[in-house]
């Protein structure tokens, strides 16, 4: 069963206003002052229209990547003081998997050990394809697997050579953290969400083309 916004007390005029608020990435604050609805309305409105973008995605998401593919894996939560990076505490960890010149894959996991990314790893990446890792031990084992794996040392330069390298994955967690950081800290349990919103910016072009794709999820 699809999911979509039925028995929405908001006028289909004030829905298609918050949806285009929604594609611009203006917060449910904002939207609820410009549209003169409560603020608790407006910030439902925009967890529906977030678990709609997640459920979509999730049902699109048995496509598998083939050919050159980035992996990689982010951090995100506030600012802490400890240990930082790989195996920083209270943090959460998304794996994230690029098809280059298409689309990013991302994947709450619970930790970055070689057990919990390669059956994600071979879901989602068909054999003989080519896989761009920086050096992290995990990635130990696709050198002895059904890919053809490249790495890039961080440690000394982004890019060995033209094609050898993870600009395309780094920019998505630069993008996704841009535009989490407006919000001023995401709560863990619907961290999934936000993530997949982010995902679904990446992934769906224009802004255009992200509204008409999401009226389409919403509504028909």
């Amino acid at each position: 069963m699809e999911m979509k916004l039925t028995r929405c007390k908001i006028s289909k005029k004030d829905q298609s206003d918050l949806l285009r608020f929604f594609v611009a990435e203006v917060t449910a604050r904002t939207a609820a002052n410009l549209t003169g609805l409560p603020r608790p309305t407006v910030t439902l409105f925009y967890h529906k229209i977030r678990t709609i973008v997640a459920w979509n995605l999730e049902r699109d998401a048995c496509e598998v990547f083939a050919g050159e593919v980035e992996l990689d894996e982010s951090y995100f939560g506030g600012a802490r003081k400890g240990k930082r990076g790989r195996g920083a505490a209270d943090k959460v960890i998304v794996f994230g998997i690029l098809k280059r010149g298409g689309k990013v894959y991302t994947h709450i996991v619970r930790n970055t050990k070689t057990e919990t990314l390669l059956p994600v790893i071979s879901k989602k990446i068909m054999p003989d394809s080519i896989i761009y890792t920086d050096c992290w031990t995990a990635y130990n084992t696709l050198d002895v697997s059904l890919w053809h794996h490249h790495r890039i040392n961080h440690s000394t330069h982004f890019a060995e050579q033209k094609f050898n390298h993870i600009n395309g994955i780094e920019n998505f967690w630069s993008q996704a953290k841009r535009h989490l950081r407006k919000y001023n800290g995401v709560p863990k349990k619907n961290f999934d969400l936000y993530i997949k919103e982010c995902e679904f910016r990446f992934n769906y072009g224009t802004p255009k083309q992200q509204l008409k794709t999401l009226r389409k999820w919403c509504y028909y």
